[in-house]
């Protein structure tokens, strides 16, 4: 997506509804994502970048800070 900015400009958001459908427990979907996202190269190339919003089986994913350290 592209939301505008004060400046008149714009800047890039992205929105990642993921449906995991074997997966009855919504908490359960909800790790699941959060740890996805944790790995994920795309994930830590933007982090901080651009505005992310993730959602698990429908419910919000609040994104962790931070990537994991090996």
């Amino acid at each position: 997506m592209l939301l505008p900015t004060r400046e008149r400009g714009f800047k890039l958001a992205v929105a990642f509804a993921v449906s995991l459908p074997s997966v009855d427990d919504p908490d359960e979907a909800i790790e699941l994502v959060r740890a996805g996202d944790l790995v994920c190269p795309y994930s830590n190339a933007t982090r901080g970048n651009i505005d992310v919003s993730l959602t698990a089986n429908g419910r919000a994913v609040e994104r962790t800070a931070e990537p994991a350290t090996a």
